[in-house]
């Protein structure tokens, strides 16, 4: 494939060509993955650690915190690299790789939050029924149905892709390998491969998000009969919730709902969906979640006890 095509690298212009400007976006993203890292990380062990949190809510959290370690991990390390690079390159296999990974997680990240928004409307519309509705079977079938829907989306965007021929342009106007910039280098018609690109990308993320409005119109008008403490903790719960999903899909609708084209802004919306919202979502689900706050609070009172000791 790379012989026929002719490419066997490609070469990203990042997101500025000013060394200065690199070195300090070296040092800010350097900083925004460690946050990116640690704090998921921290919501997985917290999980884990205390079942208090053994509940579907949390299950669900606990895999949107590894698909965000996973997703900003596709990207983040070679866009850090790059930034003290000479030469800013990836191999025509590499670049398949990253593709896929990209958009493996980033998918996944979607179907997530989607079940997470079901999850809250089964607690708040149905509480009665929810451990029925929201027993440890449904939450596997429904984990494994958003981890094998997000791989047959990836293999299918990658596929379109890369089934296409690349001649000699190398230069990626961009720091990741995604569809729209990639495509522009291939020496073939892609009006078809744009087409089904926005059916693949874009309607999967409206068609989720039009999931999720649904949801919490729903669960607001369900929290009109509630008490007060009632409204508040759901809204809280919900709340926290539905601004990780704002972060994530507008810019998502910028990119992918729309024809083939690219903008200056793209590469300034794609930091936003692919670091700055993997960063913010444990920041926002522990200061606005109290029984992770409580649960982080016993874990390190258990921690200092045992050093203590």
């Amino acid at each position: 494939m790379e012989v026929a095509n002719n490419v066997t690298e490609f070469i990203f212009l990042g997101l500025s060509q000013d060394p200065g400007m690199q070195l300090m976006f070296f040092a800010l993203f350097l900083f925004f993955y460690i946050v990116i890292m640690v704090g998921n990380l921290l919501i997985l062990l917290t999980v884990f650690s205390d079942p208090r949190l053994h509940t579907p809510m949390y299950f669900f959290l606990s895999n949107l915190s590894f698909v965000d370690i996973a997703y900003s991990s596709a990207t983040a390390p070679k866009m850090i690299a790059d930034f003290v690079s000479e030469k800013k390159t990836i191999s025509y296999w590499g670049c398949v790789t990253q593709m896929f990974t990209f958009h493996f997680f980033g998918c996944a990240e979607i179907f997530v939050l989607t079940v997470m928004a079901f999850d809250r409307y089964a607690a708040i519309c149905q509480p009665l029924r929810y451990t029925t509705i929201m027993s440890a079977n449904t939450c596997i079938v429904l984990a494994s149905l958003s981890w094998l829907g997000a791989l047959g989306h990836s293999f299918v965007q990658t596929l379109l892709t890369f089934q296409l021929p690349f001649c000699h342009n190398q230069v990626i106007d961009h720091y990741v390998c995604d569809v729209h910039p990639v495509l522009k280098l291939a020496c073939a018609d892609t009006t078809l491969v744009n087409m089904l690109v926005i059916v693949n990308s874009g309607l999967i993320a409206l068609g989720c998000f039009l999931i999720l409005l649904a949801s919490y119109t729903v669960i607001l008008f369900s929290l009109r009969k509630r008490s007060s403490e009632s409204r508040r903790k759901a809204l809280s719960t919900c709340g926290s919730h539905f601004t990780v999903v704002t972060f994530f899909f507008v810019p998502c609708f910028f990119i992918y709902l729309r024809p083939s084209t690219t903008f200056p802004l793209d590469k300034a919306v794609s930091v936003f969906y692919t670091t700055i919202t993997p960063m913010l979502n444990p920041l926002i689900y522990t200061l606005r979640n109290e029984d992770v706050k409580n649960a982080v609070k016993r874990i390190w009172s258990h921690m200092v006890s045992l050093k203590e000791k």
